[in-house]
């Protein structure tokens, strides 16, 4: 009769007993393990086979040569977790993130692959013999990061750029500066201060590599960096456009505070901190400026030279 399953003192006639859980007892210790890998790390899951397709093209068109338009200098590995944490977490630019098989993972490791994946990088697994040849033996920890070339606008761009914002063309030209991060700070004072640009030689001199992008915290991604054959030639074709080359010296012939070019089109022109400006150089300028430093120290580094004379740009500009 419908109903008498619920009528009182009704008898259980099941062999089964009291249904109760396992406390956790059974449960299977996953402490540890982090949270779930992106479908890129996934052995045989169709977006890691997409994934290392795309990173394998990448890495055949730069053996024939291939490459954004401009480059010139080879891709380049970072390696170890710190550093390959830290370039992608300063949106360093990156072709491919190659993963050790069965990597002992940590929280470097996690965010690493979780920011990868976040960005679209193709992530590739490799055995530790593969990871061991790339990087030439270093002491990678299992991450390496493949940077690509960094294509280089030409010296021209930078005076369209200021011409395309109805500015005077305020540009940084770096003399003989071969620290990466010097000129990545450099490119992170010209976006502060409302610089169109940096210049570089192409030959014995910092180019924009992993370590310059970190340091420009992400500012190169919007700051243009042109490379030039002659830096001499570049100087003397900004000049005819009608900039005033000014170069940074320590004996030059004016104080910082007495410039008066500021607020016009103006190329500042910096040396190495050892070194200076180069004979050639030094002789295409306009005129040498000196920034006073009442505490004594005999020179400055060329990130924080030109920092000053950009801030001093843009209070004059205001």
């Amino acid at each position: 009769m419908a109903g008498n399953s619920q009528r009182r003192n009704r008898r259980s006639t099941s062999k089964k007993g009291m249904q109760v859980g396992s406390g956790g007892q059974r449960r299977r210790g996953l402490e540890g393990k982090g949270p779930t890998p992106p479908a890129e790390m996934r052995k045989g899951h169709a977006k890691q086979r997409a994934a290392n397709a795309k990173a394998k093209r990448a890495v055949a068109q730069q053996r024939r040569g291939g490459g954004p338009r401009g480059a010139k200098a080879a891709s380049e590995m970072v390696v170890g977790r710190n550093p390959v944490a830290e370039a992608l977490r300063g949106g360093v630019p990156a072709t491919a993130l190659y993963v050790l098989q069965y990597i002992d993972s940590d929280d470097r490791v996690r965010e690493a692959l979780q920011l990868a994946a976040d960005r679209g990088i193709p992530l590739m697994e490799a055995p530790r013999p593969e990871l061991d040849r790339i990087t030439g033996g270093l002491n990678h920890q299992g991450l390496v990061l493949q940077v690509p070339p960094y294509e280089y606008a030409h010296p021209d761009d930078l005076l369209e750029a200021a011409a395309d914002e109805g500015e005077d063309p305020l540009i940084v030209a770096l003399d003989g500066v071969t620290d990466p991060r010097n000129l990545g700070a450099v490119v992170r004072s010209a976006a502060a201060f409302g610089g169109h640009g940096v210049v570089v030689p192409e030959r014995r001199a910092a180019g924009m590599t992993a370590g310059a992008w970190k340091t420009s915290a992400g500012t190169a991604a919007r700051i243009p960096v042109a490379r030039a054959t002659n830096l001499t030639r570049t100087l003397e074709s900004y000049r005819k456009a009608g900039a005033t080359v000014v170069g940074l010296a320590a004996d030059g012939g004016v104080d910082l505070t007495e410039l008066d070019v500021l607020d016009g089109p103006v190329v500042i022109v910096v040396g190495s901190e050892g070194k200076g400006l180069s004979r050639l150089v030094g002789e295409t300028c306009d005129l040498t400026v000196r920034i006073p430093m009442p505490g004594g120290a005999e020179s400055l580094n060329a990130g924080v030279a030109a920092g000053i004379v950009l801030y001093e740009a843009a209070r004059r500009r205001a």
